[in-house]
């Protein structure tokens, strides 16, 4: 097993939580009979499972890259802020750059960034 630093697994769990919240959300507004489009659907699975892989850390750099380019795509094609005027570009903007911040944590796992090194023990 890995040992890995509290921080880092706390961290991974956060960012992963995105994932699992939201998927878990729109699966079950639609098993109690809201309607949802298929694809909505089909992303909501997808971000589910990857959300519960990078939370447990399984082929971590896969899942997460991938994670991050599907959150990469929901930002462009779900928080278009560009062609909105005010107060909508506003609050698109900021939903666009949370998922953007996102990425970039997820970034940060898929390429092993802040792991910490056993030869600088204290």
């Amino acid at each position: 097993m890995r040992n890995d630093a509290t921080g880092t697994i706390l961290g991974r769990w956060l960012l992963a939580s995105v994932f699992v919240v939201m998927g878990a959300w729109r699966l079950l507004a639609a098993s109690h009979g809201v309607q949802i489009a298929n694809g909505t659907l089909v992303f909501s699975a997808v971000e589910l499972l990857l959300g519960l892989l990078v939370a447990f850390g399984w082929r971590l750099r896969w899942t997460a890259a991938l994670a991050a380019l599907l959150l990469l795509a929901d930002a462009l094609l779900s928080h278009p802020f560009w062609a909105l005027s005010q107060p909508e570009r506003g609050a698109q903007l900021l939903h666009f750059m949370k998922n953007i911040a996102i990425v970039g944590g997820l970034l940060l796992l898929a390429t092993g960034a802040g792991r910490e090194r056993r030869s600088h023990r204290y």
